[in-house]
């Protein structure tokens, strides 16, 4: 039988404002962890994908155990960025809504210091932080974190660089003992190197469906290409894809603007955000994708991350990642709350044993993708072309006299020539540019 929120030990104004959310049933990283978090003393590990629940898995008892009367920060939760910040800070209002005495704040990087400073003035139990601010802020003497009970450490498999030179800072300013909860996707050395210097020697670790790496309900695949048709290929399956909400993935900052500007120029619905962008740029980004404007987020790994949106129905690997905790991260992002995801990956020939080494790696099969066929590319970049077309805003600086010449040539036409003439001519040029495109291929493989 399922078990309830309250058979957890969840209290019922908890459970009031978890029914409002529409959660009526605790996943499995919920199931095992608030019970352990509530009535246990140890520090904690949680082994879990991203989408898996875990923001109530430790928010929920922490809010909890929140001593209402007690006017200082007794919990701490470090994210790796603000996004992830703000994604948490958002569930956790909304998890208290009738805990109305229960004070949050979120204390993250990328926006101004002084209003979080005035903030921070007020009574606050519970503060949201990534690693960079937080230190600020205690330089500062802005914040006392020395009564805090409850070191959260989220995501900490991406937050590794970011601690390692600042987690003593942290930790120095922190009772002796307080309980530490570690949650991640991936347990890489270094992570295992964090429990054993910051933790107790009783950590309780939790894994939760970690044996194919959290990838139930991906359909992972794959396919390869020459480097002069990748883009082609790509713009063939965001086209079939259209309508959907999809997430691109590039490796560098310079990779993920020459990417969306050619989106762009193609007509996509889709956005950009990397580490280089302002927060606010990076923020209006976000809410477009989130609220559904945009339809395509290109991002770099880092800017992506607290990305929670519930209907991103494929990912795409534009570039293989270096590392496999990397591919975790990136496909599970979609495949959220129980929904099936598709994850694709693009790759040039010689990528195809590295590739192998992900699946042994991570425990998953990737099937080959069918690429389009070049006709099938053909039709596509046609269909762009006609809605690019489309989509030109007049020209109202052109002369009339200049309009009147272009008018006489056509006028004579019907619309259904005038098409039939301007899909003949881009053909045209269509396969001049295809023919330059073969020869360079045949000219690659010869060499």
């Amino acid at each position: 039988m399922l078990k309830q929120f309250s058979d957890l030990g969840i209290i019922a104004p908890l459970q009031k404002s978890l029914a409002d959310l529409k959660f009526s049933k605790p996943t499995e990283i919920q199931e095992k962890t608030i019970p352990i978090l509530l009535f246990q003393k140890d520090d904690f590990v949680g082994l879990a994908k991203t989408g898996t629940g875990k923001t109530a898995a430790f928010g929920l008892p922490l809010l909890q155990l929140i001593d209402k009367d007690n006017k200082s920060i007794q919990a701490v939760i470090l994210v790796p960025t603000r996004e992830l910040g703000q994604q948490i800070y958002t569930n956790l209002i909304s998890f208290a809504t009738y805990l109305p005495t229960v004070s949050i704040a979120s204390i993250c990087g990328g926006i101004s210091i002084k209003p979080q400073m005035e903030r921070l003035k007020s009574d606050t139990h519970l503060v949201v932080a990534t690693p960079g601010r937080l230190i600020d802020l205690i330089k500062r003497n802005a914040i006392n974190i020395k009564n805090a009970n409850y070191l959260v450490l989220d995501e900490a498999d991406e937050m590794i660089s970011s601690l390692k030179d600042g987690l003593d800072e942290i930790v120095k300013e922190l009772p002796k003992n307080k309980r530490t909860f570690l949650f991640t996707a991936t347990l890489p050395g270094t992570i295992k190197q964090l429990v054993q210097n910051y933790m107790s020697k009783h950590v309780i670790q939790v894994s939760v469906e970690m044996e194919t790496v959290g990838h139930q309900g991906i359909d992972h695949q794959f396919v390869v290409v020459e480097p002069i048709e990748k883009l082609d290929v790509l713009m063939h399956f965001l086209a079939s894809k259209e309508g959907e909400r999809g997430i691109i993935f590039c490796k560098t900052k310079a990779a993920v603007n020459k990417l969306a500007k050619n989106l762009a120029i193609n007509k996509f619905s889709s956005g950009a955000i990397h580490g280089s962008l302002t927060q606010p740029i990076r923020d209006r980004i976000m809410e477009q994708f989130r609220a559904g404007y945009i339809n395509i987020l290109v991002a770099t790994d880092l800017a992506a991350r607290g990305i929670d949106v519930k209907e991103i129905s494929y990912v795409v690997n534009y570039h293989l990642p270096d590392v496999y905790d990397t591919y975790v991260h990136r496909s599970g992002r979609t495949a959220r709350a129980g929904a099936n995801g598709f994850s694709l990956t693009v790759l040039q020939k010689e990528e195809i044993e590295e590739l192998k080494d992900f699946e042994k790696a991570l425990g998953i099969t990737f099937k080959e993708f069918k690429k389009a066929d070049a006709q099938s590319i053909e039709e596509n970049n046609g269909l762009l072309w006609a809605k690019k077309i489309f989509k030109t805003k007049p020209n109202h600086t052109v002369s009339p006299e200049f309009k009147n010449k272009i008018h006489t040539i056509f006028h004579h036409l019907t619309k259904e020539e005038l098409i039939e003439k301007v899909v003949a001519n881009y053909l045209l040029q269509s396969t001049n540019s295809t023919n330059l495109k073969e020869e360079v291929i045949k000219s690659n493989k010869n060499r």
